[in-house]
C-alpha cells in the first residue's frame, strides 16, 4: 500500500474514531463524550511481551487434520505459525453432546454453514487452502466506537466474529442486534472476562452460562462460538464446563496484534498485515480508536493479497 493512499485510509478512520468517541462535540464543554479508557488488565494475568511464541506441540492421541494440525490438549492449530505473539489477553474488572455439523445455527442467529467434518474441539485457525480470515473481536467498550467498527468492515464487505463479553451486553443490549443485522456473528466471551483458567470448575461454568443466558435472551441463540477469558487457549477442565452449558467448539487464534495495548493505528496494521496467511484467525478489540482506524487499511490490505474476512463459521465450514 502506497503511503498517501495509506495516510487518506487513516485520516478517515482517525475521523470516524474521534467522531464515535465524540472528538469532534462542539466547543469540547462539559457535555463532550470522556475519552475511551482501555480495559484493565487483570494482575493475576502476566503481561505479554510482543516477542514471537514457539510452536505449541500437538497432545499425544490426538491425530492431526490435514486442513487444522493439532495443538494443546489435541486442539486445532497448523505448525509452527501458531499465535505469532505471547498468548493470553486482557481482562476486564468483574462486575457484581457433540454438535452436528449438519445442523443450521439456533434461532436469532443469521444461518451460519455446517462446519466441516473433523473441526476439532479448540479452533485456532482455519482450512490454509482457501483464501479467507476470520477476524474476530472481544466485544466491549463504547458502543459508538463498536458500531463504527461494524460500519467500516460492511462498506468493506467484510465479515466479523465478536465475542461478547456478558456485562457490556447488561450495558448495551442493542449491540447485539446491531452485530447480527450486520451479518456478523455474535459469540460467547464469558460473563466478565475473569482469569477462566483458573478459576474453580463451577465458578467457570458460572461465566459461560451467565454470558449464553444473556446471548438467548437478546438473540434467542447462544451462539455457536465460546471463547475462553484471558486466554488463548481452554483448560480441558474449561472446555468441559463449556460442554456442559452447550457449547461443542472453543474459538481461539493464531494471531493477536495486542491492539487492546493501543499501540498505535500503524502497529496494529503492520502487526496484522505481517502474519496473517489463509486461514488465520485474528484476535481484535472493540473500544480502542486505533483498532478502528486500522481496519480500513487492514482490509484493503488483505483484498491486495486475495483474502476475505469471512465469519469464523464460514471459516470453518
Amino acid at each position: 500500500m502506497t503511503l498517501d493512499r495509506r495516510s487518506v485510509l487513516r485520516s478517515t478512520a482517525q475521523l470516524a474514531a474521534l467522531a464515535a468517541a465524540g472528538g469532534l462535540l462542539s466547543d469540547c464543554g462539559p457535555k463532550a463524550a470522556p475519552a475511551q479508557q482501555s480495559i484493565p488488565a487483570d494482575p493475576s494475568v502476566p503481561a505479554r511481551p510482543f516477542t514471537p511464541a514457539a510452536p505449541a506441540p500437538a497432545a499425544a492421541g490426538h491425530p492431526a487434520d490435514p486442513l487444522f494440525g493439532a495443538s494443546p490438549a489435541g486442539h486445532a492449530t497448523e505448525g509452527a505459525t501458531a499465535h505469532p505473539f505471547a498468548p493470553g489477553g486482557p481482562s476486564a474488572s468483574p462486575s457484581s453432546q457433540p454438535t452436528q455439523p449438519t445442523q443450521p445455527s439456533p434461532a436469532g442467529q443469521p444461518s451460519q454453514p455446517p462446519l466441516a467434518p473433523g473441526t476439532p474441539v479448540q479452533v485456532v485457525n482455519g482450512p490454509r487452502t482457501r483464501p479467507q480470515v476470520a477476524l474476530t473481536f472481544h466485544g466491549q467498550g463504547d458502543p459508538d466506537l463498536a458500531t463504527a467498527l461494524l460500519e467500516t468492515a460492511e462498506q468493506h464487505g467484510a465479515r466479523l466474529t465478536v465475542l461478547a463479553v456478558g456485562t457490556w451486553l447488561d450495558e448495551q443490549p442493542q449491540m447485539a442486534k446491531r452485530v447480527l443485522d450486520g451479518g456478523h456473528e455474535l459469540g460467547n466471551h464469558t460473563l466478565n472476562h475473569l482469569d477462566i483458567n483458573g478459576l474453580p470448575p463451577e465458578r467457570a461454568f458460572q461465566e459461560i452460562s451467565g454470558c449464553a443466558d444473556r446471548l438467548r435472551a437478546l438473540t434467542g441463540s447462544t451462539g455457536r462460538w465460546f471463547r475462553p477469558s484471558a486466554a488463548q487457549f481452554a483448560s480441558d477442565e474449561v472446555l468441559r464446563q463449556a460442554r456442559l452449558v452447550g457449547y461443542q467448539y472453543c474459538l481461539s487464534y493464531d494471531l493477536d496484534p495486542i491492539d487492546y495495548s493501543d499501540p498505535g493505528a500503524d502497529a496494529v496494521e503492520d502487526r496484522v498485515l505481517d502474519t496473517i496467511r489463509a486461514g488465520s484467525i485474528v484476535a481484535l478489540h472493540m473500544g480502542h480508536p486505533g483498532t478502528l482506524e486500522a481496519l480500513p487499511a487492514i482490509l484493503d490490505g488483505l483484498a491486495d493479497r486475495g483474502l476475505t474476512a469471512v465469519t469464523a463459521s464460514r471459516l470453518c465450514s
